[in-house]
Parts: C-alpha cells; structure tokens; sequence
C-alpha cells in the first residue's frame, strides 16, 4: 500500500485527523510535552500549528541514491525536538529561522519541487510537524504529487507515530546518534535516546524493508541509517555498528559521517570541542567492516 491507495480509501484523512488531535496535548515525541500547539502552546520542539519552514529546494548533497543526477527536493523544517549543543544548522533548528507557512502553502512548495525534476520529497527533521505534513500531502495529491517521500530525522521517535507514516514514507533516513545515555542527555537533551531510537529504527525497517534501487541506482523504497562519529568515542560507534548488524540485518544501508566540527555551543564543550581524527573515523571504519555491514557509504 502506498500514500496513493491511502488516498482513495479514505485512510490517509483519518490519519490527518488523528494526528491533528495529538497536537491538542502534543505526545508525537518522546518528550511528551502535552502542550496545545492548536491553541499556540509550545513545548521542547518550539513550534505551534503551522509549519515553520526554512527552505525548501533541490539539493544535491545526499547520499548517492537520495540525491541521484537530479538532486532531492529537501524541505528543511525550522526547529528541532532535539538541543543538539553541535548541531551544524543550528541557526534553523536552535533559533528557529524560517517562516510560518500555510499547509496550502507547505502543498505548493512541495508541488514546485515535484516540477523541478526532484527524485524525491525529502522531508528534513520533520518529527514534530507530521499533522502538517500528512495533511499538506492529503492537498498535494489532489494536485498532481507523485514523488518517492524521504523521511531524514534525527532518530528520536515514538513508533506510534511512525505507526501513521506506514505506508506514506517510502525511503527513512533515520540518525542513530548515541549508544549511551550520559552524552545523549548532555550534547542533546534526549533522555533514553538509545532504546527509543532503536525501536524507531526497528518500525522504520518493518515499515519500508532495506534499500531498494531502480535501474538508475536512485532509491525508491528502503532504510539509509546516518551515524555521525562524534570525537572521543561519545556516539559509540563500536556499539552500535554492532547492534544493527546483528538486529537489522547486515544488508543494512549505513552512512558513516566524519564531518563533525565544533558548531553551535561545541567549542566551548570538553569532549566536543574538536573535530574528529582520522584515526576516531578510522576506527569507525573498522567496526564497520567487524560488524559485517558491507552496504552504504563512507567519507574521504
């Protein structure tokens, strides 16, 4: 079943409106604000009813089979349920820069990148505005959209509200950031980050399966896994490299990021205040390689 079916059947409005009466005491995160964004409230994630939107264009700087030859139709959405104190887009997800839009709006934009030849809707951090989005969509359709839907997060999900993605998300491009708790609650204030993300990740694979490629090599359906090394061993990449060979198969896509640097509040962090050494990436690598999964990408 995909978004289409969902559509015609009647489904995909019931989950809109299941998910709008969730914003009313907002539980669409594993913070469980219970605020009403309806009413203008707002809790961690910082956002009210409509969406906040930062940009929204055709980006080619993904992995391979996101972005393809024409690049990915990125929505980056404003605000973030997580205070990540490193986050490299910090002035989008920290301080909130983008503009409240309409859903009839949010419809369109997806829409215009639908014409601009995008391979894909590629939904950026996009967790807390999923009433919006569904329901952006619902108009979408009656439009025209058609487009293959990414949703790249940062991995701290409920599954229940996965639950109302099944079937709509065709590609998951989930984070899994940390393997212990101490610096998820300190770098990014996501108490319980691991055993939350890991059953998000489980939903996800259940949902959609592994990465699946057309005969261009462009993705239509699957999970990309993104794992960022952070400095000084902190994402436990040793352990969690492990953990999705042996729980989600060896087939498994992974993106294996170096790219960390001290962004945001990171400088002035013990711990973080450095970027990473080829020698961290390296061994990163190497527990790659010792966990089996040979599918995915690694960085220069």
């Amino acid at each position: 079943m995909n978004y289409l079916d969902l559509y015609n059947s009647g489904e995909l409005l019931r989950r809109v409106r299941t998910a709008y009466a969730r914003l009313m005491s907002c539980d669409l995160c594993p913070h469980d604000c219970r605020v009403n964004r309806q009413a203008g409230e707002t809790g961690v994630c910082r956002s009210g009813a409509l969406p906040r939107v930062a940009s929204a264009n055709v980006h080619r700087g993904e992995e391979p089979p996101i972005s393809g030859t024409r690049g990915s139709g990125t929505i980056f959405f404003s605000n973030c349920n997580l205070r990540c104190r490193f986050c490299q887009n910090f002035p989008i997800s920290q301080l909130g820069n983008g503009e409240d839009i309409s859903i009839r709006e949010l419809a369109a934009r997806m829409l215009k990148l639908q014409r601009q030849r995008a391979h894909n809707l590629n939904l950026v951090t996009p967790s807390h505005f999923l009433p919006q989005f569904l329901a952006a969509l619902y108009v979408a359709i009656r439009e025209g959209f058609r487009l293959p839907i990414v949703w790249n997060s940062n991995g701290y999900e409920r599954v229940d509200a996965l639950e109302l993605l099944d079937g709509v998300v065709d590609i998951y491009l989930p984070d899994m950031k940390y393997e212990a708790e101490e610096p998820a609650v300190n770098f990014s204030s996501a108490p319980g980050y691991r055993e939350l993300n890991r059953a998000a990740v489980r939903e996800m694979l259940r949902q959609v399966g592994h990465l699946q490629l057309d005969g261009d090599a462009i993705a239509q359906r699957g999970l990309i896994i993104r794992h960022l090394v952070l400095p000084e061993g902190h994402a436990g990449s040793r352990e969690t490299l492990r953990w999705i060979g042996e729980n989600l198969g060896r087939e498994t896509h992974i993106s294996l990021m170096k790219q960390f640097f001290p962004a945001h509040e990171a400088a002035n962090i013990p711990g973080l205040h450095r970027k990473i050494t080829d020698e961290e990436y390296e061994a990163a690598v190497d527990a790659l390689e010792e966990a089996g999964l040979e599918n995915g990408w690694v960085q220069e």
